[in-house]
């Protein structure tokens, strides 16, 4: 199970998803880019409170503060899906599949089905 620590609210994962596309960022930069954004001091805090999680840090620069992600985001991925598996599926990765394929199964082209088939193989060779 996660910590609270590692547990992110909506807005959290929508100012670390500005901060991993972006490389790092300034609040001001992070406001441009949220939508539907909050107040400046509210910003300020989610980070104060992302920087007591530990997901990122910051670096001053020309007087302002600079934010950078600390979890490498594939870690962060995985730390996602661990808790969505936990919390949604009983910890099955079928029945997460199972879902993905019937809300998406659509949208997926050949090559896409190629690929998931393709990851699915190397799994079974590497999980043996």
């Amino acid at each position: 199970m996660l910590s609270a620590q590692h547990k992110l609210s909506r807005r959290e994962r929508q100012i670390m998803d500005v901060l991993y596309r972006r490389g790092r960022a300034t609040v001001a930069e992070i406001l441009e880019a949220l939508p539907d954004p909050p107040s400046y001091s509210a910003v300020r805090a989610m980070l104060r409170v992302l920087e007591e999680k530990k997901h990122i840090r910051h670096e001053e620069k020309d007087l302002k503060y600079v934010y950078l992600p600390v979890v490498p985001r594939d870690k962060a991925r995985r730390s996602a899906v661990a808790h969505l598996l936990e919390t949604f599926f009983d910890n099955s990765p079928e029945q997460a599949v199972a879902t993905l394929l019937n809300v998406s199964a659509r949208d997926l082209t050949d090559e896409d089905f190629d690929r998931l088939t393709a990851l699915i193989e190397q799994a079974r060779k590497e999980g043996r």
